[in-house]
């Protein structure tokens, strides 16, 4: 027999991004249900770095990394767990004057935004930074940046949206989503829920969701290529990244340290994971930053799918086809940090029609421009 649901909200996806949407709303008195097809956070939300950054960002996304930042200084408060975050401070790495030059840029078109970035070269750089060798010509600190275990914050923030009095469902696939008219009809294997607002944070299968609601966007499956090593003496103080790419790292407090870089491998709809190519081409960059690493044993590697979109900017709008329908999706590579400021722009934007945080570059409809659908 089909059960019969009614509710103010039904959040598709219990990733950071529905989970937190949901606690948000519940914070505003609203009735919410969350179908998550797995287990909350078991993908993109549980497999990234677990970087909590604000350095490198566009623009255009600072001011909601920046509205993120405040959440995450009340982690424990907001959700019950400190999840291992720690501002321990992000530093990036340049190996060239040229890459060098770039940091420099961008602290000069970011200096009123809040990161408080500091830059450093030559020696006071490696009196400060003692990492690297003679590779790394300087760098870009961010102090307040940090990191933390997505594995503990993603499910972590479904269970405080449960608490607060979410109905959270998982291992419930959304079958069908149809309007009557006057509200949502959202069918699952043994639920039929109504609702007045749906919330589209399926993340890497959210595009084929826009798509059936008539809003194709080109998004693509980005796998991260993600290993960890086993616990060595603490040496690494901060969250590492090099300007350009390439690589990246951390380490926890246990030792281990955990990095990426390059592609994964897109196994099939619902799984990726590391390429032995790319693990390859990791190593050597790790051993050559961090010479510590020399003779680590790699204990485990993985990969998932994110969702990635052409001009490396989420979507986080309101359908431009159907009121009541909301998308926040397409984070690959940098969405952790912004779960719960999107959470609680997604929360905003459904209760007052509008978001105090700029969002106008995160439309939807700005495929429909040609310009930037490739």
């Amino acid at each position: 027999m089909v059960k019969q649901l009614g509710t103010e909200v039904v959040v598709i996806g219990g990733g950071i991004m529905g989970a937190s949407t949901a606690l948000f709303l519940r914070q505003r008195g609203i009735q919410v249900v969350v179908l998550e097809r797995d287990l909350c956070g078991s993908r993109s939300s549980g497999v990234n770095f677990g970087g909590v950054r604000r350095q490198g960002r566009s623009l255009a996304m600072l001011p909601l990394s920046q509205r993120a930042h405040q959440h995450w200084g009340r982690l424990t408060a907001l959700i019950g767990t400190e999840a291992e975050y720690e501002r321990s401070g992000h530093f990036k790495i340049a190996r060239s004057e040229a890459d060098m030059d770039s940091l420099v840029r961008y602290a000069e078109k970011t200096r009123d935004c809040g990161l408080d970035l500091q830059l450093l070269d030559g020696a006071a750089l490696h009196k400060r930074f003692p990492i690297g060798g003679a590779q790394v010509v300087g760098g870009s600190f961010c102090p307040d940046d940090g990191q933390a275990n997505p594995r503990l914050l993603s499910p972590a923030f479904a269970t405080a949206a449960a608490r607060a009095g979410a109905q959270v469902f998982e291992h419930t696939p959304v079958l069908e989503v149809a309007h009557n008219g006057q509200r949502f009809v959202v069918r699952t294997p043994d639920m039929e829920i109504r609702a007045n607002v749906v919330v589209n944070a399926a993340g890497a299968w959210a595009g084929q969701f826009a798509e059936q609601c008539g809003e194709p966007v080109p998004m693509r499956i980005r796998p991260p290529a993600m290993g960890v090593t086993e616990p060595l003496p603490f040496f690494l103080h901060w969250s590492l990244g090099v300007e350009g790419g390439s690589i990246y790292c951390r380490q926890v407090r246990r030792g281990n340290v955990v990095f990426g870089g390059g592609p994964g491998l897109v196994l099939d709809d619902t799984r990726a994971r590391n390429r032995h190519t790319t693990v390859w081409a990791q190593l050597p960059q790790l051993v050559e930053l961090l010479p510590q690493l020399k003779n680590a044993q790699l204990i485990r590697t993985w990969s998932g799918n994110e969702g990635a979109l052409p001009d490396h900017e989420p979507i986080i709008s309101e359908s431009s086809r159907q009121a009541g329908l909301y998308h926040a999706f397409g984070f690959a590579g940098g969405g952790f940090q912004l779960g719960p400021g999107v959470g609680d722009v997604m929360a905003e934007l459904i209760a007052q029609g509008r978001s105090s945080t700029p969002i106008d570059a995160f439309r939807i409809d700005r495929f429909s421009d040609p310009a930037c659908s490739t």
